[in-house]
């Protein structure tokens, strides 16, 4: 008895069943090991560790963005020093309301009594121009806390005569959302205090 051929059509379909199956199986195990391997890599850059100067092991990435952190800060407190005090009668009222955008209520309340005293009508009053000379911050982190003291030195010219004073200053920083242009690093000076307040000509 003949053995009967089979159907050459189920015969290429059973073909193309098993060609399509085996290239699924190898795109899929293609790409599950491009996965694996790029997981793989970035871990092992998130994992990378620097030595602290007391030789323990800090992450990297926190490393980067502490120092990043310090690069804003710095700018932030240097930015509110040359809006606050860096001021004339042409640009005072510009400048304050800048550098108001960079702190919260303890700088608006300096500001309030410095215009009670009289600073601005006095500005407005001679054409004194106060000009900010250098800015010299510190920044320091306590159980989770920002604190700065800062130093800047300025002089005001009134005409014939120029001063130049020397101002400790000290506050805290907290992070808040970016609000370009208003506050492009996203911080906050908090309990801002001006401490010393010296005339450095005296001493010549």
């Amino acid at each position: 008895m003949k053995t009967p051929y089979k159907n050459i059509y189920k015969v290429l379909k059973l073909n193309r069943f098993i060609v399509l199956v085996v290239v699924v199986c190898g795109l899929l195990s293609s790409t599950f090991s491009i996965w694996m391997t790029f997981t793989t890599n970035k871990r092992a850059l998130n994992s990378a560790f620097a030595i602290n100067t007391d030789g323990s092991i800090i992450p990297l990435k926190l490393v980067t963005q502490k120092e990043n952190f310090q690069v804003e800060a710095l700018s932030h407190i240097d930015l509110f020093h040359k809006y606050f005090y860096n001021i004339d009668a042409s640009n005072y009222e510009r400048n304050l309301k800048k550098a108001l955008w960079l702190g919260n209520s303890s700088v608006d309340n300096l500001y309030r009594q410095k215009k009670a005293d009289g600073v601005y009508n006095r500005l407005l009053q001679y054409s004194l121009v106060q000009k900010v000379l250098s800015i010299d911050s510190q920044i320091e982190e306590q159980n989770g806390n920002f604190i700065f003291r800062t130093v800047t030195v300025f002089e005001i010219n009134r005409g014939s005569i120029i001063d130049t004073y020397e101002l400790v200053s000290t506050g805290n920083l907290i992070i808040v959302d970016r609000n370009f242009p208003n506050n492009p690093h996203g911080l906050l000076i908090t309990n801002y205090f001006e401490n010393t307040l010296k005339k450095l000509n005296d001493e010549n």
